[in-house]
């Protein structure tokens, strides 16, 4: 199936992408519950009654709704929720454990490789995922870290005077306040984790940054070279819909 619009439902936000041949022409981050932001991107993009969408996401619930929002308003919907559906061969102890996010973006990432390359895919987002896909393209699994917005609620809650702070920009260290020594503590605790793994399991792969704070993240990143792509996710849903033939067209799974 060609997909018009692929969604990808996360825990924090929403992002939509515009399908076109072969590539994500445009891209729209909106709330992740219906709202009437919806329903003008619709219009923005032109997109005709009986249009196909695509869906997956690490938020179950959101993604279902949303999924029923546009059979309401007689669009095709087709659900991404398991390994099974992606052209992906993965090497874990349980396959349908893992999130789909991080496999979709292994997919995106293996169509990008040349042959015998390999890759470390960083999403950094509410979580954190640091994967590798082997030089077969092959996914091995990887690591999952708290992102910047976790840490920091994390310490405001589990202590009695720690504020919560919304880390919006790299603040350099040392902090010279509570809220700017907790900036610098996140952003150095999630950017030594990703660099550290990168550093000694990376070797000579292609690296992608991806994710909702990739690109505030990406300057502290600097060193390990690394290839932002904010659409990733969505360019691996659009390649693994083109793997489905039309007829199985369905709603969510139950």
């Amino acid at each position: 199936m060609t997909p018009d619009v692929v969604v990808d439902v996360g825990n924090t936000r929403i992002k939509w992408g515009q399908c076109g041949a072969d590539r994500i022409v445009d891209m729209a981050r909106l709330d992740p519950d219906p709202s009437l932001l919806w329903t003008d991107q619709i219009a923005a993009w032109s997109l005709p009654e009986g249009a196909l969408w695509v869906l997956a996401g690490v938020h179950p619930q959101r993604r279902d709704a949303a999924a029923f929002w546009l059979t309401q308003r007689r669009y095709g919907v087709f659900v991404l929720d398991h390994h099974s559906q992606l052209p992906l061969t993965l090497r874990v102890d349980v396959p349908e454990k893992v999130g789909i996010d991080r496999l979709l973006n292994a997919l995106a990432a293996k169509a990008r490789l040349l042959p015998g390359e390999s890759a470390l895919i960083v999403d950094i987002g509410s979580a954190v995922t640091v994967d590798r896909l082997d030089a077969t393209g092959v996914f091995r699994g990887g690591a999952i870290m708290a992102g910047l917005r976790l840490m920091a609620e994390a310490l405001h809650r589990y202590t009695a005077k720690l504020p919560w702070i919304e880390v919006k920009e790299i603040v350099a260290y040392p902090g010279t306040s509570t809220e700017k020594a907790m900036a610098t503590g996140i952003l150095n605790a999630v950017a030594g984790g990703i660099e550290k793994i990168a550093r000694e399991h990376g070797g000579d792969c292609r690296i992608f940054l991806t994710g909702g704070d990739a690109d505030l993240l990406a300057p502290a990143l600097a060193p390990l070279k690394g290839e932002l792509w904010a659409e990733m996710t969505l360019e691996g849903m659009r390649l693994a819909a083109l793997h489905q033939p039309a007829s199985t067209i369905r709603p969510p799974r139950k």
